[in-house]
Order: structure tokens, then sequence, then C-alpha cells
């Protein structure tokens, strides 16, 4: 089967099996050259993961879930954020390590180290995780055409698989150019609520309190804190961004690893001192930028919807607050405009999102099946599958119900957290995989604390809520019975498939391993520096598309 251009739509890869075999691409407009020169400018040649992964961190399914902590619990909620980010700035940067000292992103590591059956079980949850993540997108693009040109909300979902294909060709015309528009509308977005908080005015005792004392007052608080979790830290950004670190020139000096190791940022060591610096800034930046975000919606919105004197109006929007009712937080800043400028963002927002998911998702096939199709194949198949739920729930629920929808959504990317990260945690404490790279006892102990709690929290919620429901519902006994043994055997399934992933000993060798001490030994000496210069992987290149052209890195 064959696409328009040409290209055919199903693509076996093949990857570089050897560092050392693996042609160099010198002169391929698909890889983005760092300029020979000692400048500050070398920084935008640089950006690229940090600020694609960020996104994730500012998507529909965050502005959802930070409304309603907010408005439910005021700042309560806030230390959620604090810790997720943290959590998620280590974890983000165990997976680039994974990508850089192996040459094989995360979801390759699974198809080489797992038998086939728990292979495909795997897969198949890392590609519910992400439809999950797509269906806040799917939802916020709808909310965002409802706001600026009153279409009902079901309508809009059935549109946003257009809008996001017209997007992905629009991009052909000059990706950068699009990034830029993107990130200024999110920008925008953000210090429209940045200048909020001075009308708001948050008791800024109360908010240091919210960010560094944890507490889960009131019903429904662990739920919603578990949906802020999932829409902080995702499955599918471990897959982004383990693979798009082989996309550049990396060096694979020992040296050079040896640093990454030293400061537990693994991109840093790969391109030496100059990249190390740029991409500390440009991750530091991105992740700041959004954690400050997260902060100040949920300031806003617990300001604003706890305050004495709202309005009737406003009071019946905070009792049931999403997205499709959250730009009245605006109006001192905005005023009439506050709708139409928080629906160009979140449409903005959205979309950008989604084309990381649709990233993701090549990455997750690829790997997984060693197998991929054309970007436009791919979104359009996973796009279907989250507008069925989200037309059904629209068409039901109307918009409330999809707001319910995505802390849905965020609360499944939680519970599936733990069968991407406790892998992610054992290859790169791993010696047989990460070789002399491994994780120290430090890091491997403030890693696997991260996971636990994340872990724990999850059960809890799952058992308790579990037993609640039961108990309040109006079922006769016998189907209270058989309800309680099929739930209770459906978490049992999900706890034996982590301790699975747990106890499990990693069998297969990273390729990092086959580094023979003589070519170590010549790289640190400097005299194979063009052999064992970061080799970029030719199918993850490719695979992201639209390509990069020569004016796009001027």
């Amino acid at each position: 089967m064959a696409s328009a251009s040409g290209r055919p739509q199903f693509i076996t890869s093949t990857g570089n099996h050897s560092f050392s075999n693996a042609p160099l691409i010198q002169n391929n407009e698909d890889q983005i050259v760092v300029p020979d020169r000692k400048s500050w400018k070398n920084i935008f040649a640089y950006m690229g993961p940090g600020f694609l992964v960020s996104i994730a961190y500012i998507d529909p399914g965050n502005f959802e879930t930070d409304l309603q902590a907010g408005a439910q619990y005021k700042y309560g909620l806030l230390w959620i954020i604090l810790v997720a980010s943290c959590a998620a700035l280590i974890i983000q940067s165990l997976a680039a390590k994974l990508g850089v000292v192996t040459g094989k992103h995360l979801a390759e590591h699974f198809r080489m180290e797992y038998p086939k059956v728990p292979n495909f079980i795997l897969w198949v949850l890392a590609e519910i995780s992400i439809v999950a993540c797509d269906i806040p997108e799917v939802i916020g693009t709808a909310f965002a055409l409802n706001m600026l040109f009153k279409i009902p909300v079901w309508c809009g979902v059935l549109l946003t698989g257009l809008s996001t294909l017209m997007l992905l060709a629009l991009q052909q015309y000059g990706v950068r150019k699009l990034e830029f528009l993107i990130a200024f509308l999110v920008f925008t977005i953000a210090a429209c609520f940045f200048g909020e908080l001075g009308y708001a005015k948050p008791v800024a005792s109360e908010v240091l309190d919210g960010l560094f004392v944890p507490q889960l007052k009131g019903n429904g608080a662990t739920g919603l804190a578990i949906s802020l979790l999932g829409a902080m830290v995702m499955p599918h950004n471990l897959f982004l961004h383990s693979a798009l670190v082989l996309s550049r020139k990396i060096p694979r000096s020992v040296r050079g690893i040896k640093l990454a190791h030293k400061l537990m940022i693994s991109i840093c060591g790969t391109f030496g001192q100059e990249a190390c610096r740029f991409y500390i800034i440009e991750s530091a930046f991105a992740l700041m930028v959004a954690f400050l975000i997260n902060i100040s919606v949920i300031s806003v919105s617990g300001a604003v919807c706890n305050s004495t004197s709202l309005s009737p109006q406003d009071q019946a929007s905070c009792q049931n607050l999403d997205l499709n009712e959250a730009s009245f937080l605006l109006r001192n800043v905005l005023g009439s405009w506050s709708s139409k400028l928080f629906a160009i963002a979140l449409l903005a927002s959205g979309q950008s999102s989604t084309i990381t998911g649709t990233y993701a998702g090549q990455y997750v096939m690829q790997g997984f099946l060693d197998l991929r199709l054309t970007p436009w194949v791919r979104n359009f198949l996973t796009r279907c599958l989250a507008i069925i739920p989200s037309l059904i729930v629209a068409l039901i629920g109307g918009s409330a119900g999809a707001g319910k929808l995505i802390i849905i959504a965020s609360m499944i990317l939680s519970f599936e957290l733990p069968f991407a990260l406790v892998p992610l945690l054992k290859f790169t404490s791993s010696k047989t995989k990460m070789g002399p790279y491994a994780n120290s006892t430090a890091v491997a102990a403030v890693t696997w604390m991260i996971g636990s709690l994340i872990m724990g929290i999850n059960i809890y919620y799952l058992v308790t809520g579990f037993i609640k429901l039961l108990l309040n519902s109006h079922l006769k006994l016998g189907a209270k019975v058989f309800c309680g043994i099929l739930g209770f055997s459906g978490i049992a399934v999900y706890l034996a498939g982590i301790l699975y992933l747990v106890i499990r000993k990693n069998k297969e060798a990273s390729h990092i391993l086959a580094l023979t001490s003589a070519e170590s030994r010549q790289s640190d000496n400097g005299q194979g520096d063009a052999s064992m210069h970061g080799l970029p992987r030719e199918d993850i290149v490719s695979m992201q598309l639209p390509q990069r052209t020569p004016a796009d890195l001027d």
C-alpha cells in the first residue's frame, strides 16, 4: 500500500544494529546541523527535545485538571504539581539517558527484552495510553471551536480529526514557523493567567502552604490528585524523549557518556560542554514555564472560585468548571475577548500536543512491532479511537460530561504509568543494559521512591474507590459479591503485571557493552572522534515528518 506521494504507508524499519557499521548522515537536510562556531546563537540549533516534550505539560488535559483542582480544593493540591514536575524532570532525564547510552529507545528495549506475549500486552497498554492522551486534545479542540464559532461540542469532536491533518499538512511550509506560532499563543495565555493573578490576589502564605504541605482533604481529592499526576507524568513522553535524542549527532565517547552519568542529565554529556549548557537552559526553561503555567492556573481558579464576592453566574460556572466555562476567569484581564483568546490558545495547545502524540505513537509502533505508518495514517487511526468515546460522551453528557472524560483519561494515564516507568527504572539501573553508566545507588533509590509513590497512590485509590463504589451501590447482595470478585480479580491482575516487571531480571545486553576498551581509549584520546561521533538513527530522523528544510534551520 502506498500513499499519494509515493511513500509506502507501511514501513519495516531496520534501525541501526551497529554503531560502527552505520553510515553517517553528512549532508542530509533532515538533520539539524549545529554551526561550527562558538556562539550563544547555537542554542537555537539545540532546541527541540526539551520543548517538544514539555508541550505535554501544558495541554488541555492539564488545563482541565488544574481548573478543577483550584475550584474544588483551592490551593490544597499545588504540592502534586511540584512533586510531579520534579519527578518528570528526573524521569525524563532517565528516558533520554537510555537512548543516548544504548542507541535504542525505550520501546525497542521492550521488544528486545520481553517475550512475545508480555511484549504484545505492553504494546497494547502503550497504545491505550496514547489514545487516553489524545482524548483531552480532541475535547479541548472541540471546546475551542465551540468558543470561537459556536459549533456544538459533539460536532467539534468530529472536526478535530480534520483540523489535526490540516496542521500536519501545513508544517511542510516551515515547521519552525508553526512551532513559534504555537509557542507564542501558549505563552500569551500564560501571560494572561499571570496577569490575572494580580486581580485574583491569592494569599501568598496559602499558596506556599499548598505547595509544600502534602494534603488530600475532601471527597474526591485522591482521584483528582491522580488525574493531576497522570496529566503531568505521561507514559508516552518516556517513549518520546528516549527516541528524540537519537535523531541528533551524539558523541559516543566514554568521556562524554561519563559526563552525562555524573550530571544525571544524560543529554548534557552527549553534545559536549556547549550543548550541555544549552540543553540545560532549554530543558530547565521549558519545564519551569510549564510548572509556572500549571501553578498559575490552579491559583487563579482557586482564588476566583473561592472568593466571597462571586456573582451567581460565576458561582454556577465554578460549581461545574471545565474548559468550556473557564474563560470567565480571564475577564478581568481580557474583558470581552477572554473567551476568544482562551479558545485560540486552547486550540494551539491541543494541536501541538497532538503532534507529539503522533511522534510518540510512531516510536511505540516501530519499537514494539518493528513497524511504522506514515504520520497521517498513524494520526488518523489514533484520532478515530479517541473520537469514538469523546463523541459518545459529548452527545450524552454535553460539555460537562466531556470535561469529566478528560479527568478519566488523565487517571488512565496515571494507572498505566508503571508499565512504562518500571521497565525504564530497571533498564537504566541495570549494568546488563547500561554497563558502567547504570544509575548510581543514590539515583536508583530516588527514582524507585518516585515510582513507588506513584504506584502506591494508584493502588490505594483503586482499592478504596472500588470498595466505596460497592458499598454505596444499590445492587443486590449477590450482584455485589459477583462484582466484588470481578473487580478485585482485575486489581490482582494489575498488581501481578507490575510485580512481573519489578522482579523480572534483565537478560538482553545493550549495544553499549560492545564498545571495546580499544575503541574507548581511542575515542578518549581524541583519535576516534569521527567514527565514534554520534550516529543519528536514520529511521528515527525520517520518522519525524514533516521534515525540516535548510531554510528552517537558518
